[in-house]
């Protein structure tokens, strides 16, 4: 019999929890969360999130990690064998993960170049004045502008006109950043030493990297609501609009919000399951892992709406008019709110002390799958290079295709990236490994494999959710992010049609992996008519249990758990029998 593979493993199980949580509390909690609940009505965001975190996320979540932990395999390898018709689905997760890390470090870089700035005294974006700053520039200082001058405040002059020394449009790219190219190189090599001993090392570094943050995260909520406005700002974020909460938009962006905070079709999880013990309770760390993500985003939410509160006390205005979207919340609006703070340059240092600590628990972990898949799908890697090399290798092309992104007008690449590289071929993906998982694996096979690793079988519910609602929910979520699609915009700029050919074309690396790496799988079968070919290769080549080789009969092994590890065992009709 043929028994399982050796195979590198977390240190603890501790360590695994630590990193799937680090994983799924990233950056998307400090500003994907927060707007998501503002343009959804406030309080009435939390109703749908909480519905779909747990009738979409805590299935699929429990559903990656079972097939990680279960084949020991990251996605490309993990579906190649559940359903080699379908692999293309863990292709596509791969090259998401790719390119989402190619500029997921540029955030990084910022990060590291608002935390260095943290040291001045004063803050460098707390005034006018500098020779960054335009006669609209309104500062702490400021005692207003002519009524015919629209203003722009200094934080965002400081991040636009500072950091990223924009250009006009993407059609003028500028000069390299040789700055924001240096912090970019320190962040990979922060990544690097993170990945480059393997998960034994990363099982520690998690220990800092995923508890630090909410300490932090912890602090600067306790300070935020002592900020006068605080209040309201809360109170916005916890009160229902109970008249939009039929729009099915909004539910929409709450199924959005599960599925990108807990990290679901990036493959990260499967790759990281697939270092743990044969045994173990992949239920309990779903729970742990789903539970600890939502109460940050809560506590990411109270934060973020209590500094909220104070600028708009501070402006006279409403809440909701503060609010910004994506990586403008992070280094526009909370650093206006830092520079009114006491002591200022200690709470500047403590945000971005948490906004690199999150973005190196997620960068880390999506380079991961990267790692594994290449692992996993050239057998010979480590004979051809130490896993040090291969982890050098692959942060070294990540690093260099992110270099467009440090040019003065990175900031537009970075947007086109951003918005085609995963959120309108997400959900595509997803759709097609939930179905190669509980269609064509099938939700009674994949329930057998968590009765032998774990000594029960999910519930009817849980197999419910398997089959028919998170597929569904799935297919709904994406047929409307194609009905609702609109091209991306950064401010007042529109970007022309050869921007927008090529991120789509940038779409299409992900969404053409499933159709070619089908076409592949169908071509390799050797003999048969083109539909038999086609049935071999919907079928999983998994025939014997990976943990003591004992062939499969997955009715019968439903009901029997799987014999400890280092003990071999025959099958036959009546019960397992010890050689």
């Amino acid at each position: 019999m043929a028994m399982e593979e050796k195979r590198e493993s977390w240190g603890s199980r501790a360590s695994f929890l630590l990193a799937c949580i680090g994983y799924a509390v990233g950056l998307g909690n400090i500003w994907r969360f927060p707007y998501n609940a503002y343009k959804s009505g406030g309080g009435a965001f939390l109703v749908p999130y909480l519905v779909m975190l747990v009738a979409c996320g805590v299935p699929l979540l429990f559903m990656e990690l079972a097939v990680g932990q279960y084949t020991r395999r990251g996605p490309i390898g993990a579906l190649g064998k559940l359903c080699p018709l379908l692999q293309g689905a863990g292709l596509g997760t791969v090259i998401i993960s790719f390119l989402l890390c190619t500029y997921y470090n540029v955030i990084l870089a910022w990060s590291l170049f608002y935390l260095g700035a943290s040291l001045q005294s004063p803050l460098p974006w707390a005034s006018c004045g500098n020779w960054w700053n335009s006669p609209r520039c309104i500062g702490q200082e400021s005692t207003g502008l002519p009524s015919n001058v629209t203003g722009v405040s200094a934080t965002q002059e400081y991040f636009e006109r500072r950091v990223l020394q924009q250009t006009a449009g993407i059609h003028d790219p500028g000069h390299l950043r040789l700055e924001l190219l240096g912090l970019l190189t320190a962040a990979w090599v922060i990544v690097y030493f993170c990945l480059w001993k393997g998960v034994t090392l990363t099982g520690k570094v998690v220990y800092v990297t995923a508890t630090l943050p909410v300490l932090l995260l912890l602090a600067f909520t306790i300070r935020g609501l002592s900020l006068p406005g605080a209040v309201d700002g809360v109170l916005f974020f916890i009160t229902p609009d109970w008249s939009r909460i039929t729009e099915p938009q909004i539910w929409v962006n709450a199924a959005s919000q599960v599925f990108n905070s807990i990290g679901i079709a990036f493959g990260s999880l499967i790759a990281f399951a697939s270092y743990n013990k044969f045994e173990g309770p992949v239920l309990r760390d779903t729970l742990i892992v789903t539970l600890a993500d939502a109460l940050v985003s809560l506590l990411c939410g109270v934060a973020v709406f209590a500094v909220l509160g104070n600028l708009a006390h501070e402006q006279g205005a409403e809440v909701g008019t503060v609010v910004a979207a994506g990586p403008g919340l992070v280094f526009m609006v909370f650093p206006h709110a830092l520079a009114s703070m006491p002591f200022p340059q200690l709470w500047s240092v403590v945000f971005f002390s948490l906004v690199v600590m999150l973005g190196v628990d997620s960068q880390f972990a999506t380079v991961e799958v990267i790692i594994t898949s290449v692992k996993d799908g050239w057998e010979g890697t480590t004979k051809l290079c130490s896993h040090e090399v291969l982890v050098l290798i692959i942060c070294l092309l990540a690093f260099l295709a992110g270099i467009p992104n440090t040019f003065q007008g990175g900031i537009y690449w970075f947007t086109i990236i951003d918005y085609y590289s995963a959120t309108i071929s997400l959900m595509y993906v997803a759709l097609f490994e939930t179905v190669a998982v509980v269609w064509c694996y099938g939700v009674d096979r994949l329930a057998a494999n968590v009765a032998d690793m774990t000594g029960s079988a999910p519930g009817a519910l849980c197999r419910l959710a398997w089959r028919v609602v998170a597929p569904g929910l799935i297919a709904v979520i994406w047929g409307f992010t194609l009905v609702e699609y609109r091209p991306p915009v950064y401010g007042d700029f529109e970007y022309p049609a050869w921007a927008l050919g090529l991120g789509w074309g940038l779409t299409s690396l992900s969404l053409a992996a499933i159709p070619v790496v089908a076409l592949r799988a169908i071509y390799r079968v050797e003999r048969g008519s083109p539909w038999q070919r086609v049935l071999t290769a919907f079928t999983t080549t998994i025939l014997h249990c990976p943990c003591c080789g004992a062939k499969l009969d997955h009715e019968f092994r439903a009901h029997y758990k799987c014999p400890r590890d280092g003990e071999t065992f025959l099958h036959n009709d009546q019960k397992l029998t010890p050689v």
